[in-house]
């Protein structure tokens, strides 16, 4: 009855503008939350682990490309901060279509937990990963009590 609507329609246009749109995704991020928990919103650097024993807590900053002379940690009120600058050098001569490695300038907070001494804490930087491990207070751990 109504034949083909697209018959003369062009539909290469429907391509490009879902190209276009992809393109602009990649630029600018999506407005959605990550979709799992291990995601990362699109700009978050350097990614991160922390993990925690009785003794310590271990932060792992995956971060290749960093001179680790030019990183400032420091820890306020059980807070862990890490900022830096990652510098990318170009190419003057090449037109870049597309770059997805993070640079410039970064910063990252992370929560200690209650028990974390700031006074004990240590940081080294090798093949890419900044481990900063800070110990925890010995006062809250738990211990054994022998009864006599």
């Amino acid at each position: 009855m109504f034949g083909n609507l697209f018959g003369s329609f062009d539909t290469r246009l429907f391509d490009d503008v879902r190209r276009l749109e992809s393109e602009m995704e990649q630029l600018f991020g999506r407005a959605d939350p990550p979709a799992g928990i291990r995601a990362m919103r699109r700009g978050t650097f350097p990614p991160i682990n922390v993990g925690v024993t009785p003794e310590r807590v271990d932060i792992y900053l995956f971060a290749a490309g960093l001179d680790p002379k030019g990183l400032d940690i420091s820890i306020q009120q059980n807070l862990l901060a890490v900022s830096g600058e990652r510098p990318l050098p170009l190419d003057e001569a090449a037109d870049y279509y597309r770059q997805e490695r993070f640079v410039g300038e970064f910063r990252r907070v992370i929560t200690l937990p209650d028990d974390a001494d700031p006074d004990r804490v240590d940081a080294t930087y090798r093949d890419g990963v900044l481990h900063i491990t800070v110990q925890r207070s010995e006062a809250v751990r738990p211990r054994q009590i022998t009864v006599n």
